[in-house]
C-alpha cells in the first residue's frame, strides 16, 4: 500500500519537475543560454515559454535564465545529462564531442538557407546521429534557431581566402570552428566572445568570424572596419534537454515543449534575418566597408578540407542527399 508520506513526497517531486505522471501533476524546465537580455534569441525564448505554459493550462512552465545565469554551457549539459530539469541553447560544435558526427551542422557551407535548415529534419542519418545523443541523455527538442550567417571582420579588405593568410581570427574553440577557419585561409584563435574587443584592440587579434548583430552588440566597429559577407556558416543552435525529465513528461506536454520550440525558433530566426540591413546601414554609418561580393565560390572550394581533416565528407555528403542538396 502506498502511504500518504510516499505521495507527498512525490507531489514535491513533480513540482519540482522530476519524475513522471499524468497531466495533473506541473513541471519546470530551467532554460539556460549565454546571450544578454537584449537579443533576439532571448525574446524568442521567452514567447517560446508563454506558448508551452498556454497550451498545458500552465502544466509545463519554462523558466528563461539569459546570460548563462545558471552556469557555464558545458557544465550545464553535464547536469542535463544526469537528469537535471535543466535546458540549453548550444551548437553542433558542442554536441559534436559526444557523438562526432553532429559537427557536420557547424561545417562550412553546410546550409544556406532557413529553409533548408527546415528540411534538416526530414535526414534520417541526421535524426540517427540525434538519437544517438539521445542514448548518451541528451534531447535535441529543437535545432530551428538559426544566428544568422557567420562572415569575416577585419582591418584590411578581404576577397579570397588567400588575403586570409597569416590573419589570426578570432573563432570558438571546438574542432570544427577551428578546422573550419584555418580552410578557409586564417589562422584560427580560440577566445571567448567577452574578450574579443580587447584583443582586437590590443593587436592579440587580426578579426573575427561572428554574425552581424555581434557587431553592434559588442561595439566592435570600433576595433574593426571591414566586412566581408563570406557566408560561411549559418549558426544553427540546438535545445538541449535530459532524455530522462523529457521523457517522464505526459505525451502532450512533450509535443507542446517540441512544436513551440520549432515555432519560435523559426519566427526568431526570420526576424533576425530581417534585421540585417538595418545592422549594415548602422555599421556603414560607424565607417565600416562592407564587401557584399567576395569570392563564394573560392571560399565554397577551401572549405571542402574542414570536412576532409576531420572525416566528415561522407556524413555531409549523405545528409545533403537526403535533403536534396546537390
Amino acid at each position: 500500500m502506498i502511504s500518504i508520506a510516499s505521495l507527498a513526497a512525490a507531489s514535491v517531486l513533480a513540482a519540482c519537475g522530476g519524475g513522471g505522471g499524468g497531466q495533473d501533476e506541473t513541471h519546470t524546465l530551467r532554460f539556460n543560454h549565454v546571450l544578454a537580455e537584449s537579443e533576439p534569441f532571448h525574446q524568442g525564448f521567452l514567447d517560446w515559454a508563454s506558448a508551452v505554459e498556454e497550451r498545458t493550462d500552465g502544466g509545463l512552465t519554462i523558466e528563461v535564465y539569459p546570460s548563462a545565469q545558471l552556469g557555464v554551457e558545458e557544465d550545464i549539459i553535464e547536469q542535463i545529462q544526469g537528469g537535471a530539469n535543466i535546458g540549453q541553447n548550444t551548437d553542433a560544435a558542442r554536441l559534436g564531442q559526444y557523438v562526432e558526427e553532429l559537427a557536420v551542422v557547424n561545417g562550412p557551407y553546410f546550409v544556406d538557407t532557413l529553409e533548408e535548415v527546415e528540411s534538416l529534419s526530414e535526414s534520417e542519418t541526421l535524426q540517427g546521429h540525434l538519437d544517438a545523443l539521445e542514448e548518451q541523455g541528451l534531447k535535441v527538442i529543437s535545432f530551428n534557431w538559426v544566428q544568422t550567417h557567420r562572415h569575416f571582420f577585419t582591418n584590411q579588405e578581404v576577397n579570397t581566402p588567400e588575403d586570409l593568410a597569416g590573419l589570426r581570427i578570432r573563432t570558438p574553440g571546438a574542432p570544427i570552428w577551428q578546422e573550419s577557419v584555418r580552410a578557409l585561409g586564417a589562422e584560427p584563435v580560440a577566445m571567448d566572445f567577452g574578450e574579443v574587443y580587447s584583443g582586437l584592440q590590443q593587436g592579440a587579434l587580426d578579426g573575427a568570424e561572428l554574425v552581424y548583430a555581434n557587431i553592434p552588440g559588442g561595439n566592435l566597429f570600433e576595433v574593426v572596419d571591414h566586412a566581408t559577407e563570406t557566408n560561411h556558416i549559418l549558426l544553427i543552435n540546438f535545445e538541449v534537454v535530459s532524455a530522462e525529465w523529457f521523457n517522464s513528461l505526459p505525451e502532450e506536454y512533450q509535443r507542446a515543449l517540441v512544436e513551440e520550440a520549432d515555432r519560435a525558433g523559426m519566427e526568431t530566426s526570420q526576424a533576425m534575418e530581417d534585421q540585417i540591413p538595418e545592422i549594415k546601414e548602422q555599421l556603414e554609418a560607424e565607417g565600416m566597408t562592407i564587401n557584399e561580393s567576395p569570392d563564394i565560390e573560392a571560399f565554397r572550394e577551401a572549405g571542402n578540407a574542414a570536412y576532409e581533416e576531420l572525416g566528415l565528407t561522407e556524413v555531409r555528403d549523405q545528409i545533403w542527399q537526403e535533403i536534396g542538396r546537390e
